[in-house]
């Protein structure tokens, strides 16, 4: 659900409770009871509508706070990174790394020497 769309849905449901109650005094005026007005058809869509916009509110708040979770997530993982690296400076700084000396070149195997074949006569 568009997280944008909250003003939209929340104006969506104040025009349904605004109608519920114009409807409800329209039936009362008409003289039915409260039970012929809670079966009678128009006066149940607009209840619906009522409750879908409660079901599309609920999901952007869920979504909001999903997205607010994440952030936080995100903001505490950078700050971690962000101090791992301090961290691994001050160790450093603490032991002084040992210099190696240069070490030759590795020497090759020596092939014994080859002996020439004696002449055949």
């Amino acid at each position: 659900m568009n997280l944008r769309a909250r003003l939209y849905v929340e104006n969506q449901k104040k025009e349904a409770l605004a109608k519920l109650a114009a409807r409800m005094v329209f039936l009362r005026e008409k003289g039915l009871d409260s039970e012929a007005i809670l079966r009678e058809a128009t006066f149940r869509q607009i209840k619906a509508l009522i409750r879908k916009a409660d079901s599309r509110l609920a999901r952007i708040a869920a979504q909001e706070k999903l997205n607010k979770e994440r952030a936080q997530a995100k903001a505490e993982k950078l700050a971690a990174e962000k101090a791992a690296p301090e961290k691994a400076r001050a160790e450093v700084v603490k032991e002084e790394p040992e210099k190696d000396e240069k070490k030759g070149k590795k020497e090759k195997k020596q092939k014994p020497a080859k002996t020439e074949p004696l002449p055949s006569h």
